[in-house]
């Protein structure tokens, strides 16, 4: 999370925070979360059926139930699936470039071949 850097369209520093994180399950854990919501970062990530029944045997020192919205985890679903449509293209999924504006310009290719198909 440290590298991102989002370009301003009026020129400026680059926003090193997003406004909103999407994850799966496996980055459920407290220390994830914690260091989202210290860095003030909206995020949407399913809690899993064991750290439920976990906090939930805790009782009222378990804390609350974590936020969960599910129009926005389908939209996850969806980058993810398009992501996966883009790998079966072979030069995406092996990454043999050595320049990233080459890797760049493969991936273009291949958006614009997953666009156009019928």
């Amino acid at each position: 999370m440290d590298r991102i850097r989002v370009g301003r369209l009026e020129g400026g520093r680059p926003r090193t925070r997003p406004d909103h994180v999407g994850g799966d399950k496996a980055y459920s854990s407290r220390r994830n979360r914690c260091y989202l919501r210290r860095r003030q970062i909206k995020h949407t990530i399913p809690e899993p059926r064991n750290q439920r029944a976990n906090r939930q045997s805790r009782g009222s020192r378990g804390g609350r139930p974590t936020g969960f919205d599910k129009t926005i985890y389908k939209g996850r679903n969806e980058v993810e699936r398009t992501i996966n449509a883009l790998k079966n293209s072979r030069a995406v999924a092996t990454r043999y470039d050595k320049r990233a504006y080459v890797f760049h310009g493969t991936i273009t290719v291949a958006s614009i071949r997953l666009w156009l198909r019928p």
